[in-house]
């Protein structure tokens, strides 16, 4: 099969399942990964294909939002570094606020068990880590729960955040770039990251390199609004570079 025969192949199959991943398509047409890489980039310059960690998605699809335990699963090592880089940066008997997602979700799985603060979540399964803590005075912040991410969403969630400031929040995103900002697939995730990052005196993004340049239907927040980016060394020097000239400083663990 020649190129742009196999090109026109991976985005029917894109159109058809909603997403396509490298290692299975190299299997299912018998070439490299690398090959399907370059297939992908081909595709995503036409305009047809949008880039996601591991494969691709047809370019309208912003909305698309993969589920918890897929994220789970990705870039595990990068998140662990990532929570351990930030565990320096907890107060001493201060505030933290824990935002839903799976990198915020390491930082909660590595808190030391001589840490004492007071925690706010609105994310069950992080509550779930920290609940046996015994350092933690643990607030969860109640709502609508949605199945997808087990995170807590509109008026009850919005309203705690409304009547708190903390002494840092540590911020998940599916998305972060210059121009695109902080996006998540879903509005009313957004309301409440928002409200989170309203809420608290210092912001840290936690985010994999992965994520870097991928853009999500709901905005909620720049990357002038974030204090620290804590990332992996996947994400090269020119777009480091690029994120600190929108604000905040970058640090690759």
């Amino acid at each position: 099969m020649y190129a742009p025969e196999r090109q026109q192949a991976i985005l029917a199959l894109a159109r058809t399942r909603g997403r396509v991943e490298v290692l299975a398509l190299a299997q299912e047409f018998h070439v490299t990964a690398e090959t399907v890489r370059r297939d992908l980039k081909t595709l995503v310059r036409a305009g047809v294909l949008r880039r996601v960690h591991g494969g691709a998605i047809p370019a309208g699809r912003l909305d698309f939002e993969p589920g918890l335990g897929e994220r789970e699963a990705t870039a595990v090592p990068e998140k662990e570094r990532i929570a351990r880089a930030a565990l320096p940066l907890l107060p001493g008997e201060g505030s933290v606020l824990i935002d839903a997602g799976t990198t915020t979700a390491a930082l909660a799985a590595v808190l030391p068990l001589d840490a004492t603060l007071t925690v706010v979540t609105h994310a069950l399964p992080i509550a779930t880590r920290l609940a046996d803590h015994p350092g933690i005075d643990l607030h969860l912040a109640g709502g609508r729960v949605r199945h997808r991410t087990r995170a807590a969403v509109d008026a009850w969630a919005l309203r705690t955040y409304g009547e708190i400031t903390a002494d840092i929040a540590f911020v998940a995103t599916n998305g972060f770039g210059p121009a695109s900002g902080l996006t998540t697939p879903d509005l009313a995730e957004a309301a409440v990251k928002r409200a989170l990052i309203s809420a608290a005196r210092r912001v840290v993004l936690l985010a994999d390199s992965g994520k870097f340049g991928q853009e999500h239907f709901a905005r909620f927040g720049t990357l002038a609004q974030v204090d620290l980016l804590i990332t992996d060394d996947g994400l090269a020097e020119r777009d480091a570079a690029s994120v600190e000239a929108a604000g905040p400083e970058v640090r690759r663990a």
